[in-house]
């Protein structure tokens, strides 16, 4: 029997290790709750973020990427309980290109996996070309309220993070 082929997410032609900004989501692996808790006390509580060990290790990972990868920074991001946001760019400013986008999140998602010995992740991602200071302004905004708007979220799961 033959599989169907997977439609790739990735813009055909695109050269994804091209200077710019770009939105990334990630799922973990069959949207299991592991990486962080909301948690909001009261009728007038802000709902609070609360990372897990997994997601502090997720953190932790993102910090490295910013620290030693010259030409990559991950401008923006948020860990929600089962999936994280990203805004990562490119430049050329280390003199050699940037990597493609996909080898950046492949790192981070092999990283991650091999330190806890389990699959995490999701196959893939999502990404999106930001395309100007009024789109970049939109996912940044967007970034900062997804923990309060986790309820409403299109990967809301209301399981209690493992």
């Amino acid at each position: 029997m033959q599989l169907p082929k997977r439609k790739s997410t990735r813009l055909k032609d695109y050269d994804y290790s091209t200077p710019g900004a770009y939105f990334v989501t990630i799922c973990t692996q069959n949207r299991k709750c592991i990486l962080s808790d909301i948690v909001g006390e009261g009728l007038c509580a802000l709902p609070q973020n609360n990372l897990t060990p997994t997601g502090k290790e997720i953190e932790k990972s993102i910090q490295y990427i910013n620290d030693n990868d010259s030409g990559i920074v991950i401008d923006k991001y948020v860990i929600m309980p089962n999936h994280i946001h990203l805004i990562v760019v490119l430049d050329d400013s280390g003199g050699r290109g940037s990597p493609p986008l996909q080898n950046i999140i492949g790192q981070l998602k092999s990283y991650t996996t091999r330190k806890f010995g389990q699959i995490l992740w999701q196959r893939s991602f999502y990404d999106h070309i930001i395309r100007g200071e009024k789109d970049y302004q939109k996912i940044w905004e967007y970034i900062d309220t997804n923990p309060l708007q986790w309820e409403l979220d299109c990967f809301y799961n209301n399981e209690t993070p493992m």
